[in-house]
């Protein structure tokens, strides 16, 4: 079977699924249900000062309250690693021949994004989150990632995000403890990212194949940086300020505790697994990976 062949039968297979499962949040999400007072938004352990002194220091309200603030920041960097998706899923299309499954099912995943970064505006405001949007050394780098990512580099930073999501979703959904509307909407991100991500690391695969030793070793750096900026914006400054804490003290220590370390890593772990595999984390830009707190 032909590289093209391959692709057309992975395609359709993943267009047959959303066809058979798919959500539209604005039905399948009960927005006006409201919220369950003192849920948190992400189970306490998940919390990034969880373990350390000045988690200690907030009453339980507070750790609620924080809880749902970081589950609102991650909405945020979410929204916004997906209309970079969108725009690499655009320019896919535009060169390719639209009456193939490869470039039909790239338009379907553009539609699953347009209602999932919509989904996540909604819960944020929702929940009253206060972050809204991503740092701004996150949105110029979004900027630069989308003017020059090419194929490998588009689908590989595709993989790690939804990776990451999916990770912290696969858990948020399964905990009864925590507000219904995050974990619905956990499980419709989880359901239909899971297509993405098959089609992610099926394209990757060609692409990679097609750089050299040189052109390689370029993309291994540009997607430790994507993943070191993608990480940290799991995080946001204004979170810590809504129950009170110094955002710098607070940024630091997060930074700093081996707990939220072992969080990153377990949430990434399938995306850095899949990248050692086929080598595209290796050499001198592992560096980047063990500041991002994801690889040890």
């Amino acid at each position: 079977m032909t590289a093209n062949t391959e692709s057309e039968r992975v395609a359709e297979r993943l267009q047959r699924s959303s066809a058979r499962l798919s959500y539209d949040p604005d039905v399948d999400v009960d927005w006006l249900a409201p919220l369950v007072d003192g849920a948190y938004g992400k189970t306490p352990e998940r919390c990034s000062l969880y373990g350390t002194e000045l988690w200690e220091r907030l009453d339980e309200a507070q750790r609620a309250e924080l809880s749902r603030q970081e589950a609102a920041a991650a909405a945020a960097s979410g929204i916004w690693f997906e209309l970079i998706l969108m725009q690499g899923l655009v320019r896919h299309v535009y060169n390719s021949d639209p009456t193939t499954h490869n470039a039909q099912y790239a338009l379907t995943e553009i539609a699953d994004e347009c209602r999932h970064s919509t989904m996540f505006a909604r819960s944020i405001e929702k929940s009253g989150g206060v972050v809204r949007r991503p740092s701004r050394t996150a949105h110029r780098a979004g900027k630069v990632f989308g003017a020059i990512c090419g194929p490998a580099l588009l689908f590989a930073g595709a993989i790690y995000v939804e990776e990451l999501a999916d990770g912290m979703q696969r858990e948020m959904m399964r905990d009864d403890s925590l507000q219904p509307m995050i974990r619905m909407i956990s499980r419709i991100h989880v359901i239909e990212e899971a297509r993405h991500i098959s089609f992610a690391k099926d394209e990757l695969g060609r692409a990679w194949a097609r750089h050299g030793r040189v052109g390689r070793e370029l993309i291994r750096w540009a997607i430790a940086g994507m993943a070191y900026v993608a990480t940290s914006e799991l995080l946001h400054p204004k979170a810590y300020t809504s129950v009170g804490l110094d955002p710098r003290e607070a940024r630091q220590v997060a930074t700093a505790n081996p707990h939220w370390r072992r969080t990153k890593a377990a949430w990434a772990a399938k995306a850095v697994d899949h990248f050692t595999e086929i080598g595209l984390i290796g050499g001198p830009s592992r560096r980047l990976w063990r500041r991002a707190g994801v690889l040890d």
